[in-house]
């Protein structure tokens, strides 16, 4: 329980069945175990994450003023940039150690959901800067896709229809994120860590980590253990939305970063969510007499926005309002 599997998922793009059934086979042994994993195998081309890496730096260089024109406290749908302890996912500790963009899918002015002020929903906000937005726009897209054939294999274990995630995923409220921590000795104090120990919120979590580390996760002995960077792969995650879909069959694990010494770490989450009225209630498959349903229905909006109020001091000052 020290080592994190490493699962190639090129067979899900191939039509071979039985290669389908144990890549799944594999996942779901992951999800049931650890709720965490790596995988390789997947077409997202390093001179992608080269390019969107070498942006996430440059914007995280400029001025505080300039990078501030996009202030994520200053947006009802929780777009642009948050400074540095904008954040607390772990109440016991300080505010975390890092600062970060948030992009989703871009909803124009005139979108319905928009114009019903529907939460979550809107227009992206990002910095001027060359290349960025088409770079970003595009990386979202793929990134989608990618989680959602990692849903897909899911299925097959879950024993629901093939395209039950998919069928919820249109137009959804996943999140892209860029997320810089400044080294260690910047800290405010000695308990100040990079990300506070902490569950994810949503569906599935797909993260490229830069060479720094820092990241670990808590396995069910309650040990933090690495997850130290791999080239070309992805660190993949299960959230509390997961967990309740599937009754805690899948588990939402504990991680948190810890800043490195000397160094800067640059990570890109990606938070696969599905539509904001998506209903979220425990699967048929997951749920017996012996095995009743532990959570009540809710919606992905609501179970979300309750989550953001726990961290974000902004999200509950404006729930106030």
């Amino acid at each position: 329980m020290n080592q994190l599997p490493i699962i190639d998922i090129a067979p899900l793009y191939s039509d071979d069945a039985q290669a389908w059934q144990s890549v799944a086979t594999g996942i779901d042994r992951a999800c049931r175990e650890w709720g965490f994993f790596y995988i390789k195998g997947h077409p997202i081309a390093p001179s992608r994450i080269e390019a969107v890496l070498e942006h996430a730096q440059r914007f995280f260089a400029l001025p505080a003023a300039e990078k501030l024109k996009i202030d994520i406290t200053r947006t009802r749908h929780h777009r642009g940039y948050g400074a540095i302890a904008t954040e607390q996912l772990d109440p016991s500790k300080p505010s975390d150690l890092k600062e970060t963009f948030d992009m989703g899918l871009h909803l124009p002015a005139d979108h319905p959901e928009v114009l019903a002020d529907k939460p979550l929903r809107g227009p992206n906000r990002h910095p001027s800067m060359p290349g960025w937005e088409a770079l970003m726009e595009q990386h979202y897209v793929d990134m989608q896709a990618l989680a959602q054939t990692l849903l897909r294999a899911m299925t097959l274990a879950l024993g629901i229809e093939r395209d039950f995630f998919d069928s919820r995923f249109k137009e959804p409220v996943s999140v892209l994120r860029m997320i810089h921590y400044p080294p260690r000795h910047t800290a405010s104090s000695i308990d100040q860590q990079g990300a506070g120990a902490h569950t994810d919120y949503g569906c599935i979590t797909l993260l490229y980590q830069d060479a720094a580390g820092g990241l670990q996760v808590r396995n069910v002995r309650g040990e933090w253990i690495d997850a130290p960077p791999m080239e070309g792969t992805f660190v993949v995650n299960l959230g509390d939305m997961m967990a309740r879909w599937s009754n805690d069959r899948y588990l939402s694990t504990p991680h948190r970063v810890i800043s490195p010494l000397g160094v800067d770490r640059y990570s890109m989450p990606f938070f696969a969510e599905p539509h904001p009225d998506t209903p979220i209630e425990c699967l048929p498959g997951c749920q017996d007499e012996q095995h009743p349903a532990k959570y009540p229905a809710t919606t992905c909006a609501e179970f979300l926005l309750s989550r953001f109020a726990d961290t974000y001091a902004y999200r509950r000052e404006q729930e106030a309002v």
